[in-house]
This record gives structure tokens, C-alpha cells and sequence, in this order.
């Protein structure tokens, strides 16, 4: 089945261009793009997408209460909640944290490629996350910029090609750009994260990118 998505952003030629470049991906559907942030809440409850696209500024309610009201909804089902996809211009790490916190999905600054912003919302209606690499990166610098920590230890070791993923995964690649670094397919790149994941017990490829910084191997 496809995937459902609403958009909800001010700005007309964002909500087009959003629209064209998600159904021009195949497997997903569209079914509404709003203004604001009222719009969005009332949409979201009443079409049920997979994913709701918002932005951060928005007239009335901003993207940050929306994402808050939408996965704190005690009269939904968890299971039949959208998972919110924040798409915005403001490069602040305090907002990725605020989304984050009130249960997003995923952050992406509006100049993400078309691929990824596809990627994003495959991965939040598969319930995984993902964060524009470059604030993945800035973000994880400052965390650990104390250096290695005793973080958690994967329950069989990485192999050398699953590092050398993980490594340019935890410096802001996608998995088309490792792709291209390592000479391989995009499904061997999510293969080897599938794999890592699991070793790792992590819940999705931003935890697999703090592992990586907080063990040392990103900047190996």
C-alpha cells in the first residue's frame, strides 16, 4: 500500500514542490497540503496519514505543538498516530531537540535533496528516524566532544565493511552518497545498517550515529 502523507507548510510553492517531488517517488499519496497550524491538526485526525510534513513557523499553532498534540493524542491509538516529519529552514539544534522530544519522526532543513526527503518519509512510516545529516553530525559533535565513552557494546563485532558504513553514516552520508563511496548498491548500504542495527540494538540510524561517535569510530 502506499504511503499517506499531509503537508502542512505556509509557504504555496513549498507545499507544490513537496507534493511533486512525493508523488513523483511512486508508493506514495498525497492526500492534502495545509497553511497552518490548526489545518494541519484537523486534516491529520481526520484523513489519518502514515506521515504529516511540518514546518517549524506556521500561522496559530506552530510545527513543534503540532507534533506534540499529534503523539500525545491519548485518543488515538499509538499504531494509528502519523508520524511527524519536521521540514524547516531554521537550523537549530534546540528545535531538533524540542521535536525530538514531543515525538518526531524526523528534521530535515528544506534544502535536502529530493532523494532524502523521500528517504525521511519512507523511514518515518516504517517507524525509524532520520535527521539531516549535517545537524546529525553537529549535533553528535557536541555531544561527544569530550571524546570515546563506555556507550553500549554491540553484541558481535562489526565487521570492517559494516564500519566503514557506520563511519561514513555518523559523518552526515546518505545512504546514496555511501553508496557511491564504497562501490556498492543502496540495498547492500541498508543491508549492512540493518545488520548493525541489530548488533547494536538500535531503533534506527540516528542511534547507530551516536554509537559511532560515542565509541570513537566516526573519527577514526
Amino acid at each position: 500500500m502506499a504511503i499517506s502523507v499531509v503537508i502542512a507548510d505556509d509557504q504555496d510553492m513549498v507545499r507544490m514542490g513537496f507534493r511533486m517531488i512525493l508523488e513523483r517517488s511512486g508508493g506514495i499519496d498525497v492526500l492534502a497540503d495545509v497553511a497552518d497550524g490548526e489545518a494541519a491538526l484537523e486534516t491529520a485526525r481526520r484523513l489519518r496519514p502514515d506521515v504529516l510534513l511540518a514546518d517549524i513557523r506556521m500561522p496559530g499553532i506552530d510545527g513543534l505543538e503540532v507534533t506534540r498534540r499529534l503523539c500525545a493524542d491519548a485518543a488515538t491509538p499509538e499504531d494509528r498516530r502519523p508520524r511527524v516529519l519536521i521540514v524547516t529552514t531554521f537550523d537549530d539544534d534546540e528545535y531538533v531537540r524540542q521535536a525530538l522530544h514531543h515525538g518526531a519522526s524526523g528534521f530535515l532543513l528544506k534544502d535536502a535533496s529530493p532523494e532524502l526527503l523521500v528517504e525521511a518519509v519512507r523511514a518515518a512510516a516504517a517507524g525509524d528516524s532520520l535527521i539531516s545529516p549535517a545537524i546529525t553530525v553537529r549535533m553528535l559533535k557536541d555531544w561527544t566532544s569530550a571524546g570515546p565513552t563506555a556507550g553500549r557494546q554491540p553484541t558481535e563485532e562489526l565487521t570492517d565493511r559494516e564500519r566503514d558504513v557506520v563511519r561514513l553514516l555518523a559523518n552526515g552520508m546518505t545512504n546514496a552518497e555511501i553508496a557511491g563511496e564504497l562501490f556498492v548498491s543502496q540495498s547492500t548500504v541498508k543491508a549492512h545498517l540493518a545488520h548493525v542495527q541489530t548488533k547494536l540494538a538500535a531503533r534506527n540510524r540516528v542511534e547507530i550515529a551516536v554509537w559511532a561517535w560515542e565509541s570513537g569510530l566516526a573519527r577514526g
